[in-house]
């Protein structure tokens, strides 16, 4: 079976969830492999900021957001700010 090259945004998928789960894990859980898939229902709406060329601080707002609404946790804005220049850089 032949296998179809990535596109560059599916590459760009891969790289943001990469990121999400090794990067910005608020919850602290990345070394539970069980758990791969904590983060996933935030990834499509990261990936379209980063796709329509949003800003870091947006894309730090999002996850700071989660953090706190979703997550119920305090939140770490400056960690948000780091996680999303990762994105950004891209």
């Amino acid at each position: 079976m032949e296998h179809k090259p990535l596109s560059q945004e599916q590459v760009l998928y891969r790289q943001i969830d990469d990121i999400l789960w090794t990067e910005w894990d608020p919850i602290g859980i990345n070394d539970c492999e069980q758990a791969r898939d904590e983060y996933y229902g935030y990834l499509p709406h990261v990936w379209r900021l980063k796709l329509q060329g949003a800003d870091a601080e947006t894309i730090a707002q999002y996850l700071f957001d989660v953090e706190i609404d979703r997550m119920g946790l305090n939140g770490d804005i400056e960690h948000c700010r780091k996680v999303a220049n990762r994105i950004i850089s891209l």
